[in-house]
């Protein structure tokens, strides 16, 4: 397994928790997004659409494990999440293109709620700001959202959430964690 080294000399991994994105529906975006003929930004890798339920950053390599228990022990709802991803937005402050569901549901917040509150004795930092689920579709994107000619409207049907770790472009599924029974 590949770990960076912080300058102490300790490893450490760049971490987050996602909900996965199906492959059929990954390449649906996709080719969505084609059709937005972007002229503005860096699309993301179809392979790497997910949404962001916790962003932990660079966690010691050390301290996957006790993160992996807390979760294990986390309620998690009883049923898979789904959402529509229905709004397509432009984040001017991140410079990305997203799109984003219009209503969140309860479930979801709660979610990522008990991921914060398992988390905080840990050291990992409360969110400052409102969580909003998300899947960015360009990053270094400037401008306004375009004008698209087929509405989005795509159901995201998550059955688990997984803790990813982010390499080189690339993310690596290190756990995961069934939704529903």
């Amino acid at each position: 397994m590949v770990q960076d080294i912080r300058p102490s000399g300790a490893p450490f991994k760049r971490l987050f928790f996602a909900l996965p994105v199906a492959d059929a529906q990954r390449r649906a975006i996709a080719q969505w997004r084609r059709g937005l003929e972007l002229r503005s930004g860096k699309p993301v890798p179809n392979e790497n659409f997910h949404l962001t339920l916790l962003f932990l950053g660079d966690v010691d390599a050390a301290q996957v494990p006790a993160i992996c228990a807390a979760v294990d022990n986390l309620a998690r709802p009883d049923a898979p999440l789904r959402l529509l991803l229905d709004q397509l937005k432009a984040w001017p402050r991140a410079n990305v293109l997203v799109l984003e569901p219009q209503d969140t549901p309860a479930a979801l917040r709660q979610l990522v709620y008990g991921l914060q509150q398992a988390l905080l004795p840990m050291g990992v930092a409360e969110q400052a700001r409102e969580y909003r689920p998300h899947l960015t579709l360009s990053r270094e994107f400037r401008g306004q959202a375009p004008e698209a000619l087929v509405a989005p409207d795509f159901f995201v049907t998550a059955r688990q959430f997984t803790l990813y770790e982010s390499r080189k472009g690339q993310y690596w599924p290190l756990a995961q964690w069934p939704l529903g029974a």
